[in-house]
């Protein structure tokens, strides 16, 4: 075992902890520490530790509020802009620069972005850098989107590493106030998936607002769309699922045919108000981590620069343990680009229509939410492991199906099948994945977190380019394979730190 993974694993036991808070004084609440009246002291320490649960719960709840609100715009927008912005591959190719400008962000901004305003502070600024994107959207060209879209690409990086910080620290405290120290790798994924049970439900909101209004339609066109039905039946099972190409196009398939601009519009204007509501949220509802005595959200004493960061970032992948987590990071990036380009298009849109395209993706949302929500307790008690394995296996199952199903004209209840069975998987991987990183370096949570957002949005970029050059039976070839692979050294990852970890109970039960 090197130095380094020791101190780590020391750090995520609870031997060498680097945030020193105690029972009776933290983050200045005035506990004091006198044992000369000793029952008085305890019921005191009782009471903080009851007032500091709520605390750390109310922030961790208020951040998964605003993530929901603002991403129920941005995934209400982003899951149509395969369809509705398909001229010239446009949609597309906005989402492909938000997640390239990303990586760069992910590498160059978040230390520097976070050391100068703080988590919190972090976090409102750069929801707010997503406003663009939605403003874009009422004239959608080239010239206004692919701007808003870097703007969105550049605040994603410090939005999701401060984010990632502000979980972990406060999941640190909460373990710290308890004084159950060797609980922290549970109480981290606990609150990753309380966050996630919010942040997944947007998927729900936004779909919801996006097929409510654009369903709107004139009697005229029920009709027109009525007569048409047997034709399309056709279309759809030739040109749909794992046998649409890019070069399908509205003239062919009608299901294509793009929602009036009046009800784009009304949409965007809805979704506009959300993001500014996000910011609120975060502004007046979330407490500063200068409460828990860290101001930076890096948990030793040192500050570094953006270009400090990417080279402690290119340092990092001298490490095994983040070179093996990589496939299975960039699974997650890969197969978030499909679902939101490719499987709204060539399965839903193609099948159902553009319009249908919110009720499905509400599906993908519940169940997600559902996962997120129990993925903690149930790696808890099943094992984290364990659970990963499971997910693995249901995901294959479901790609295999997908690339031999044949669609059919309205078999909304296929779609919406798909649509929930893909988002129990994601949910489970983003919040295994997003605590395992957390325990894996619990001592540089910033540059840690910062490599998850940077090959996870590799993954997606990835997904965005190949969308419009590959058939959909190709791409779900390449899910396979990319999550067999993330598996192999996902499932390597595990055991090493699981043989660490019994090395360290064995040295430790020695010295006693």
């Amino acid at each position: 075992m090197d130095a380094e993974t020791g101190r780590e694993l020391s750090y995520i036991d609870g031997v060498e902890p680097s945030h020193q808070y105690q029972h009776d004084t933290v983050a200045g609440n005035g506990v004091v520490g006198d044992n000369s009246n000793e029952p008085s002291q305890t019921r005191t320490i009782s009471r903080y530790e009851t007032r500091e649960r709520f605390v750390i719960t109310k922030n961790v709840i208020v951040i998964g509020l605003a993530f929901m609100i603002h991403f129920t715009a941005f995934h209400g927008t982003s899951n149509l802009q395969s369809s509705v912005n398909s001229d010239k591959a446009l949609g597309t190719t906005t989402l492909a620069v938000i997640y390239g400008s990303l990586i760069l962000s992910n590498i160059l901004l978040p230390m520097t972005v976070i050391r100068w305003f703080g988590v919190k502070l972090t976090m409102a600024l750069s929801l707010f850098a997503y406003m663009p994107y939605i403003g874009a959207q009422f004239y959608a060209r080239f010239v206004t989107l692919i701007p808003a879209g870097l703007m969105v690409g550049f605040g994603g990086g410090p939005l999701w590493c401060a984010k990632c910080t502000y979980l972990s620290t406060v999941a640190d405290a909460l373990t710290h106030v308890e004084g159950h120290k060797s609980q922290k790798d549970d109480n981290t994924v606990k609150f990753f998936g309380l966050f996630f049970i919010f942040y997944q439900m947007a998927q729900v909101w936004g779909n919801l607002i996006s097929s409510s209004v654009l369903s709107l339609t004139s009697a005229g066109g029920d009709q027109e769309s009525s007569a048409n039905v047997t034709d399309t039946s056709k279309l759809v099972g030739e040109l749909c699922g794992a046998n649409f190409c890019p070069n399908v196009k509205a003239e062919v398939n009608p299901n294509l045919v793009p929602p009036e601009q009046s009800k784009i519009q009304l949409l965007n204007s809805i979704f506009l108000g959300c993001m500014v509501v996000a910011v609120a949220l975060i502004i007046f509802g979330v407490d500063s981590l200068k409460r828990y005595g860290d101001k930076r959200g890096q948990s030793d004493d040192k500050e570094i620069s953006g270009c400090k960061l990417l080279m402690s970032t290119v340092n990092m992948l001298k490490k095994r343990r983040l070179l093996l987590m990589l496939p299975i990071t960039m699974f997650i990036g890969l197969e978030e680009a499909f679902l939101a380009v490719d499987f709204t298009k060539s399965f839903v849109a193609c099948g159902w229509g553009i319009s249908n395209i919110g009720f499905a993706m509400i599906c993908f949302g519940v169940a997600n939410a559902i996962a997120a929500g129990f993925a903690g307790g149930v790696a808890e008690k099943f094992g984290r492991v364990r659970l990963a394995a499971l997910c693995a296996i249901i995901n294959l199952i479901l790609f295999v199906y997908m690339y031999f199903y044949v669609p059919k004209q309205g078999d909304y209840l296929s779609y919406c099948a798909f649509a929930a069975v893909w988002g129990i998987c994601d949910g489970v991987w983003l919040v295994v994945i997003n605590a395992f990183y957390g325990i894996l370096f619990p001592k540089n949570l910033i540059a840690g977190y910062s490599n998850f957002r940077l090959w996870e949005s590799t993954g997606s970029v990835i997904g965005y380019i190949i969308s419009a050059q590959l058939c959909t039976s190709w791409k779900l070839l390449i899910l396979m394979c990319v999550l067999l692979v993330g598996c192999t050294g996902y499932g390597v990852c595990e055991y090493r730190v699981s043989r660490k970890y019994k090395q360290l109970e064995n040295v430790i039960s020695e010295r006693l």
